[in-house]
């Protein structure tokens, strides 16, 4: 089934028809260059064209749909955000390229022109360097073809995905990157690979926020597990309360620690945490709102 909230057919992209969208990871070795951000339009088409062998390759309906990709990489933060801004901005380029009506299916690939990519697909500055850089690609069509290619690819690619090993070649060749592999993923399969790379960097919690952000968007989420930052998510935007030192005491420390300069260090880490966690959702496109609150804000969030 597809849902309007889902990778496959994300809600406010109905005017592209069904959508198939994933991403080619590429996996930097340590202390690669960051080679160049996109690739001008004439370099752009063989790249695309091996792409679409390669997932034609895990399913042959996938030849059936029109394959649209952009020849530059982005962090994953620049993927996963609400509503799949780049999968969109893709969708909607290419609804307005020419198509060719002898041919059952496109290849659809957008470079650079002039050192500028069309649209809102320029790779953002600030992420640049990043381990592991994502090519995004859509495949649109036939709701039922795309519907099985979804299908297939949600439980083929995280495991069997590889890039072939021209394909990689490619890539390495035509960014400047040294690749040490470059592996296709859906969406739910991003997801569940930065969602164990957050649990390493310590940010677990967060995650649950941010993945309802991304896959629910409609519902709520709450984060409240001491000692972690208090933070409501709903209707699109996260809440996170801000205690003044002593309403943070009596919520997180208690009455009885009476250990000045130790509860002054606490209550710094607490706020360097609140920083970063409203850092992190930004990176993902989630509005934040800091909210002045008491000890007990559950009403105020």
């Amino acid at each position: 089934m597809m849902t309007t909230d889902s990778p496959l057919n994300p809600a406010g992209a109905n005017d592209a028809g069904a959508r198939v969208l994933g991403a080619l990871a590429l996996e930097l070795a340590a202390g690669s260059d960051a080679g160049r951000d996109a690739l001008p339009q004439r370099e752009a088409g063989a790249l695309a064209a091996l792409l679409a062998r390669d997932l034609a390759g895990h399913d042959p309906d996938a030849a059936a749909l029109d394959c649209v990709t952009v020849t530059a990489h982005y962090d994953p933060v620049e993927l996963l955000r609400p509503g799949w801004p780049l999968h969109r901005e893709l969708s909607q380029l290419a609804a307005r390229a020419p198509r060719d009506a002898a041919a059952a299916a496109r290849i659809v690939a957008f470079g650079s022109h002039d050192g500028r990519l069309p649209g809102a697909l320029a790779p953002a500055a600030e992420f640049r360097g990043g381990p592991l850089r994502l090519l995004p690609f859509v495949f649109l069509g036939d709701d039922p073809i795309a519907a099985r290619v979804a299908a297939t690819f949600e439980s083929v690619l995280m495991e069997r995905g590889m890039a072939a090993a021209d394909t990689a070649l490619a890539m390495q060749s035509a960014f400047g990157l040294r690749i040490e592999h470059a592996r296709y993923l859906t969406l739910h399969d991003l997801c569940a690979l930065t969602a164990v790379q957050y649990e390493h960097a310590g940010l677990a919690p967060l995650w649950p926020v941010i993945e309802t952000a991304l896959l629910s968007p409609q519902r709520e989420a709450w984060l409240d597990a001491p000692p972690e930052p208090l933070l409501h998510y709903a209707q699109g935007e996260a809440r996170i309360a801000l205690f003044a030192p002593d309403a943070w005491r009596r919520r997180y420390a208690g009455e009885d620690d009476a250990d000045g300069a130790r509860l002054e260090r606490a209550f710094e880490h607490f706020e360097a945490r609140q920083r970063q966690f409203a850092g992190v959702l930004r990176a993902h496109g989630v509005a934040v709102t800091f909210v002045h609150c008491d000890a007990e804000p559950h009403g105020d969030l």
